[in-house]
């Protein structure tokens, strides 16, 4: 049973799986520290003091519990974007150039004869046979 569960571990799949999960996880960090540190107060700059904040309104007056918040939604989107470019451009073009060659690797067998050829084959060992009787 540990055997089998052994195995399923580390086929090629999960193992990449698991290593994609932890780097997302990670990169994930840095991408929102960018666009918190770098892209809200570039759109504070152009919009005035705390425009990424005030992007949204709030659907009962004098209840702040029901604002809608589109900074947030914008700036999970641009953080979306940025994980999936990076995502995209450092792992998984890669991973398909590596697979392309790997399978450029490999050489094709020899091909196998046709029906006519083997039939020619028989009929030629068993005409050997004949004469050597």
């Amino acid at each position: 049973m540990l055997k089998g569960f052994k195995d399923f571990l580390m086929r090629g799949n999960v193992v990449e799986l698991a290593v994609a999960v932890v780097i997302g996880t990670a990169f994930t960090a840095i991408v929102t520290a960018f666009t918190t540190g770098l892209i809200k107060p570039l759109i504070n700059a152009i919009g005035g003091s705390d425009a990424a904040q005030g992007l949204g309104f709030n659907v009962l007056s004098g209840n702040d519990s029901t604002f809608l918040d589109f900074g947030s939604v914008i700036n999970a989107a641009i953080n979306f974007l940025i994980i999936a470019a990076v995502v995209y451009f450092i792992l998984v073009l890669p991973m398909q150039k590596i697979q392309q060659r790997r399978k450029r690797g490999q050489e094709p067998g020899p091909a196998e004869p046709t029906d006519v050829e083997l039939l020619s084959e028989i009929r030629d060992l068993l005409r050997e046979q004949r004469v050597r009787d």
